[in-house]
């Protein structure tokens, strides 16, 4: 299967798997409980809008992203919604769509 190029924000990844690499390191670098800086939210918007279900994602709209605890003790980017709710995405399940 060829690389498939993917823009995120005003970054271009040759294939998507770069683009996964490199918003997994942006997590890395955030501790549980932190909100994610104005920057990288941009990249999280984009990658949001890769996501199948990225209008149920977003809902009302989106007032931040901060990372918190997911499934078996790991962390992830959430979306802070302007209603007060949350929702958590994956990474890949964005850039990859699934």
């Amino acid at each position: 299967m060829p690389a498939k190029p993917i823009s995120l924000g005003p970054l271009n990844f040759k294939k998507r798997g770069d683009a996964v690499a490199y918003l997994k390191e942006i997590l890395r670098g955030y501790d549980v409980g932190d909100k994610v800086n104005s920057t990288h939210a941009i990249l999280l918007r984009a990658a949001l809008e890769h996501h199948p279900n990225s209008a149920a994602k977003i809902g009302c709209g989106i007032t931040d992203f901060s990372v918190r605890t997911a499934d078996f003790g790991s962390k992830c980017f959430w979306v802070n919604r302007s209603d007060g709710t949350t929702e958590k995405f994956s990474i890949s399940g964005s850039i990859y769509g699934s």
